[in-house]
Protein backbone atom coordinates (compact mmCIF):
# COMPACT_ATOMS: atom_id res chain seq x y z
CA UNK A 1 0.00 0.00 0.00
CA UNK A 2 2.78 2.39 -0.92
CA UNK A 3 0.38 4.35 -3.07
CA UNK A 4 0.87 7.77 -1.45
CA UNK A 5 4.65 7.45 -1.27
CA UNK A 6 4.73 6.72 -5.02
CA UNK A 7 2.39 9.63 -5.69
CA UNK A 8 4.67 11.89 -3.66
CA UNK A 9 7.75 10.89 -5.65
CA UNK A 10 6.15 10.97 -9.10
CA UNK A 11 3.65 13.84 -8.91
CA UNK A 12 3.83 15.90 -5.71
CA UNK A 13 7.58 16.57 -5.53
CA UNK A 14 7.86 17.79 -9.15
CA UNK A 15 4.74 19.97 -8.74
CA UNK A 16 6.13 21.58 -5.56
CA UNK A 17 9.53 22.07 -7.24
CA UNK A 18 7.88 23.93 -10.12
CA UNK A 19 5.47 26.00 -8.01
CA UNK A 20 7.97 27.27 -5.42
CA UNK A 21 11.04 27.42 -7.74
CA UNK A 22 13.34 25.38 -5.52
CA UNK A 23 16.97 25.27 -6.59
CA UNK A 24 17.63 21.83 -5.08
CA UNK A 25 15.43 18.73 -4.67
CA UNK A 26 16.43 18.74 -0.98
CA UNK A 27 14.34 21.92 -0.49
CA UNK A 28 11.13 20.13 -1.45
CA UNK A 29 8.96 19.73 1.68
CA UNK A 30 8.14 16.19 2.75
CA UNK A 31 6.42 14.50 5.65
CA UNK A 32 8.57 13.83 8.68
CA UNK A 33 6.05 12.08 10.94
CA UNK A 34 2.42 11.87 12.03
CA UNK A 35 1.62 11.96 15.75
CA UNK A 36 -1.72 10.66 17.04
CA UNK A 37 -2.58 11.72 20.58
CA UNK A 38 -5.54 10.84 22.82
CA UNK A 39 -5.99 12.50 26.20
CA UNK A 40 -8.10 10.69 28.78
CA UNK A 41 -8.83 12.65 31.94
CA UNK A 42 -11.02 9.87 33.32
CA UNK A 43 -8.05 7.46 33.23
CA UNK A 44 -6.83 8.68 36.63
CA UNK A 45 -9.75 6.84 38.26
CA UNK A 46 -9.76 3.70 36.11
CA UNK A 47 -6.51 2.25 34.74
CA UNK A 48 -8.35 -0.07 32.30
CA UNK A 49 -9.32 2.99 30.23
CA UNK A 50 -5.73 3.47 29.04
CA UNK A 51 -5.49 -0.20 28.01
CA UNK A 52 -8.66 0.15 25.88
CA UNK A 53 -7.37 3.33 24.24
CA UNK A 54 -3.97 1.75 23.53
CA UNK A 55 -5.73 -1.17 21.85
CA UNK A 56 -7.93 1.11 19.71
CA UNK A 57 -5.12 3.47 18.66
CA UNK A 58 -2.87 0.51 17.86
CA UNK A 59 -5.61 -0.88 15.59
CA UNK A 60 -6.09 2.49 13.88
CA UNK A 61 -2.40 3.26 13.37
CA UNK A 62 -1.00 -0.24 12.80
CA UNK A 63 1.68 0.42 15.44
CA UNK A 64 1.79 -0.08 19.22
CA UNK A 65 0.73 3.04 21.10
CA UNK A 66 2.43 4.16 24.32
CA UNK A 67 0.86 5.74 27.42
CA UNK A 68 1.66 9.31 28.40
CA UNK A 69 2.12 10.34 32.01
CA UNK A 70 1.27 13.47 34.00
CA UNK A 71 4.37 15.64 34.42
CA UNK A 72 3.04 17.63 37.36
CA UNK A 73 0.54 17.13 40.14
CA UNK A 74 -2.53 19.36 39.84
CA UNK A 75 -4.75 19.39 42.93
CA UNK A 76 -7.73 21.00 41.18
CA UNK A 77 -7.89 18.09 38.72
CA UNK A 78 -7.10 15.47 41.40
CA UNK A 79 -4.08 14.53 39.31
CA UNK A 80 -0.79 13.14 40.62
CA UNK A 81 2.58 13.21 38.94
CA UNK A 82 3.35 10.00 37.04
CA UNK A 83 -0.28 8.89 36.52
CA UNK A 84 -1.20 7.63 33.03
CA UNK A 85 -3.45 10.26 31.41
CA UNK A 86 -3.20 9.66 27.69
CA UNK A 87 -1.90 7.68 24.75
CA UNK A 88 0.24 8.63 21.77
CA UNK A 89 1.78 7.00 18.73
CA UNK A 90 4.33 8.42 16.28
CA UNK A 91 4.18 7.11 12.72
CA UNK A 92 7.06 7.40 10.28
CA UNK A 93 7.92 5.95 6.90
CA UNK A 94 5.60 3.42 5.29
CA UNK A 95 3.13 3.30 8.22
CA UNK A 96 2.80 7.10 8.07
CA UNK A 97 1.83 7.06 4.39
CA UNK A 98 -0.49 4.10 4.93
CA UNK A 99 -2.28 5.86 7.79
CA UNK A 100 -2.54 9.10 5.79
CA UNK A 101 -4.06 7.22 2.86
CA UNK A 102 -6.67 5.52 5.08
CA UNK A 103 -7.46 8.81 6.85
CA UNK A 104 -8.03 10.80 3.65
CA UNK A 105 -9.80 8.13 1.59
CA UNK A 106 -11.81 6.08 4.10
CA UNK A 107 -12.11 7.73 7.51
CA UNK A 108 -12.74 11.43 6.86
CA UNK A 109 -15.53 10.84 4.30
CA UNK A 110 -17.33 8.83 7.03
CA UNK A 111 -17.60 11.92 9.28
CA UNK A 112 -21.17 13.12 9.53
CA UNK A 113 -21.83 16.37 7.57
CA UNK A 114 -18.21 16.40 6.37
CA UNK A 115 -17.37 19.52 4.38
CA UNK A 116 -13.58 19.27 4.57
CA UNK A 117 -10.87 19.72 7.18
CA UNK A 118 -10.18 23.13 8.69
CA UNK A 119 -7.54 25.01 6.67
CA UNK A 120 -6.57 27.08 9.74
CA UNK A 121 -4.81 24.28 11.63
CA UNK A 122 -1.27 25.30 10.63
CA UNK A 123 1.24 26.42 13.27
CA UNK A 124 3.30 28.90 11.24
CA UNK A 125 6.22 26.51 10.80
CA UNK A 126 4.72 24.12 8.26
CA UNK A 127 3.00 21.63 10.58
CA UNK A 128 -0.72 20.86 10.52
CA UNK A 129 -2.88 19.69 13.43
CA UNK A 130 -6.46 18.51 13.35
CA UNK A 131 -8.85 17.00 15.82
CA UNK A 132 -11.36 14.19 15.41
CA UNK A 133 -14.38 13.91 17.66
CA UNK A 134 -14.72 10.13 17.55
CA UNK A 135 -12.66 7.05 16.76
CA UNK A 136 -15.61 5.29 15.13
CA UNK A 137 -14.90 6.81 11.70
CA UNK A 138 -12.03 4.35 11.24
CA UNK A 139 -13.16 1.05 9.70
CA UNK A 140 -10.85 -0.94 12.04
CA UNK A 141 -12.93 -0.01 15.10
CA UNK A 142 -15.98 -2.15 15.84
CA UNK A 143 -18.87 -0.14 17.24
CA UNK A 144 -19.93 -2.85 19.72
CA UNK A 145 -16.49 -3.05 21.37
CA UNK A 146 -16.14 0.70 22.06
CA UNK A 147 -16.52 1.56 25.76
CA UNK A 148 -16.63 5.34 25.24
CA UNK A 149 -16.44 7.65 22.25
CA UNK A 150 -13.15 9.53 22.38
CA UNK A 151 -11.57 12.13 20.19
CA UNK A 152 -7.98 12.37 19.07
CA UNK A 153 -5.48 14.92 17.83
CA UNK A 154 -3.56 14.20 14.65
CA UNK A 155 -0.46 16.25 13.83
CA UNK A 156 1.27 16.16 10.45
CA UNK A 157 4.91 17.23 10.91
CA UNK A 158 6.55 18.34 7.66
CA UNK A 159 9.89 19.76 6.60
CA UNK A 160 8.11 22.76 5.03
CA UNK A 161 9.35 26.16 6.19
CA UNK A 162 5.98 27.93 6.08
CA UNK A 163 2.25 27.25 6.05
CA UNK A 164 1.77 27.89 2.33
CA UNK A 165 4.23 25.13 1.38
CA UNK A 166 2.73 22.73 3.93
CA UNK A 167 -0.83 23.37 2.73
CA UNK A 168 0.19 22.78 -0.87
CA UNK A 169 1.95 19.55 0.15
CA UNK A 170 -1.11 18.29 2.02
CA UNK A 171 -3.47 19.32 -0.78
CA UNK A 172 -1.41 17.51 -3.41
CA UNK A 173 -1.35 14.43 -1.15
CA UNK A 174 -5.16 14.39 -1.10
CA UNK A 175 -6.10 16.25 2.09
CA UNK A 176 -9.74 17.37 1.70
CA UNK A 177 -9.54 21.01 2.88
CA UNK A 178 -12.80 22.94 3.29
CA UNK A 179 -13.32 25.62 0.69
Amino acid sequence: MARLRDIYKSEVAPALMAKFNYKSPMQIPKFDKIVINVGAGDAKDNSKVIDNIIEEISLISGQKAVPTYARKSVANFKLREGVKIGVKVTLRGERMYEFMDRLFTFALPRVRDFKGINPNGFDGRGNYSMGLKEQLIFPEIEYDKVDKIRGMDITFVTTATNDEEAKELLTLMGAPFAK
